[in-house]
């Protein structure tokens, strides 16, 4: 029966010529009318296919792309990381969603059309958009499940595909395309796509709630605090925060808004405090362990944040710490295992000087506290992320012995998984931990202890976090952005 389907003609939206653009703003415009045409063509011939069976035809259109062409080298601040390409020569990328990126996209093409003087091309790629993808956009609409249609899907639409959906870009394998031109951004629209559909399922929230600035917990306890500190700020007219975002997408816009109980927590429960492009707070509760460190930030990498950072709750290893004292991250010890594939683990995670510094005056600022005096609660020094929650249980040889050599100060399940995937995809990011138990030195982590903890520790810790964020929000994203997570030939896109 399918057979039949095989040869047949293919209808796509009316393509328009490539054009070029000297200022970003008209070059955006034209990205979004591009991705528009695109998506509403797939939406509108999906919903007739529902209702009328198998059109007798094929269904396709295209993601629109950005292009450059040079024939000079750049002359650009040796400050600045990104926003120029390495050397002449053609680079393109496919793009999708811009209405979400806009403020990203006008940032990356201003700094295109500055430093090279040339202006940008805007077309139509040869990359076919996946159906699923484009119906995103429109919640009211669901793709049923194979076989619940009268028709087999990938016989009138193009479906995601795997092959071209992936990190080759980030993870320094990329090869030309077929035409010679280099990447632009690190992610392709499909990989793009895929990670925003992802996101909408483990959080719970739409990723265009997303702020620039991240949080990750490994502890749910943090998100009453957090939704308290929204709740004050949205109460003050001249914080700058516009609203809060709960699961399910239950937005307030103020302090005594009502927020109704979801009937299904999601995997990684995600809150956010919104602020005028992006400018605002995320908080992940990505629970426990380095499966779910690497699965937020695979995806949350492609909203391309300006920071992250971990402000969870480790074991403590040295004597002389007390529980509550907190641990500011400057080396990992990466027995994680999940990235090594991606990131051998002899690639070093440096500590980025301006997350640290924003981390210890948060600490300093939020516990009266500096100099000589922090390092009573305060320990800079390794954590090492394990991927055994019960580590404890095995023969303490081989494991203790490592963790000396190393110097580590702290033990955990997420930290270095987060930091090693800001450094592959060159996403600022920084650890700040609260020791919550010392086993190896009998202080174990029971209920009776945790509870009293959590209960004075738990506003502290994120209050430094959040503090930290802000800070980070006043400096310019040149500055944030360090050249340790450039390398010799990179994308102009952060």
């Amino acid at each position: 029966m399918q057979d039949r389907w095989l040869d047949l003609k293919v209808e796509t939206p009316e393509a328009p010529d490539p054009e070029t653009f000297d200022d970003a703003g008209a070059a955006v415009d034209r990205l979004i009318e591009l991705y528009e045409q695109a998506a509403g063509f797939l939406k509108d011939r999906f919903l007739a296919a529902l209702s009328n069976g198998h059109p007798g035809v094929r269904y396709r259109a295209f993601y629109p792309q950005i292009s450059i062409t040079t024939t000079t080298y750049a002359q650009v601040d040796s400050r600045l990381s990104f926003g120029h390409v390495a050397a002449p020569g053609t680079y393109a990328t496919t793009i999708t969603r811009p209405d979400m990126y806009r403020h990203y996209l006008l940032q990356q093409i201003d700094l295109l059309l500055e430093n090279h003087g040339v202006p940008v091309r805007i077309g139509l790629s040869d990359v076919p958009m996946p159906v699923h993808f484009a119906v995103a956009n429109y919640p009211e609409i669901t793709v049923p499940q194979e076989g619940a249609a009268d028709f087999v899907l990938r016989d009138i639409f193009d479906v995601p595909d795997l092959s071209v959906t992936n990190d080759d870009i980030v993870n320094g394998v990329h090869r030309p395309d077929a035409d010679g031109a280099q990447p632009l951004a690190p992610f392709t629209a499909q990989r793009v796509d895929y990670s925003l559909a992802r996101l909408a399922h483990y959080t719970a929230t739409d990723p265009a709630h997303f702020q620039n600035h991240v949080l990750f917990t490994n502890y749910q306890f943090y998100v009453s605090e957090f939704e308290a500190y929204a709740r004050g700020q949205l109460a003050d007219p001249d914080s700058g925060y516009t609203s809060f975002v709960s699961t399910g997408n239950v937005e307030i816009t103020g302090p005594d808004d009502t927020i109704p109980q979801t009937p299904k927590t999601p995997q990684m429960p995600t809150y956010h405090l919104k602020r005028k492009n992006g400018a605002g707070i995320t908080l992940v509760n990505i629970g426990v362990g380095p499966s779910n460190a690497k699965t937020a930030t695979d995806h949350i990498a492609v909203l391309r944040p300006h920071a992250w950072v971990m402000v969870g709750h480790c074991a403590g290893l040295r004597n002389t710490q007390a529980l509550g004292d907190f641990v500011l991250a400057h080396g990992y010890v990466r027995e994680d295992k999940v990235l090594d594939d991606d990131l051998p683990v002899w690639v070093p995670i440096p500590a980025l000087a301006e997350i640290q510094v924003a981390l210890e005056d948060a600490v300093a600022e939020e516990t009266q506290l500096s100099g000589y005096d922090l390092k009573r609660i305060m320990r800079t020094g390794t954590v090492a992320s394990v991927d055994n929650r019960n580590w404890e249980l095995r023969d303490h040889t081989g494991p203790v012995q490592r963790l000396s050599q190393s110097r580590a100060v702290a033990l955990d399940m997420e930290s270095a998984t987060i930091a090693a995937n800001g450094f592959r995809f060159r996403v600022p990011y920084g650890t700040l931990l609260c020791v919550s138990d010392k086993p190896l030195h009998g202080e174990l982590k029971l209920p009776g202890m945790a509870s009293d903890f959590y209960r004075t520790q738990v506003a502290r810790h994120l209050m430094i976090g959040i503090r930290a964020m802000e800070a980070l929000r006043e400096m310019p994203l040149e500055r944030i952005h360090s050249r340790k997570l450039r390398s010799f030939e990179e994308t102009a896109f952060l």
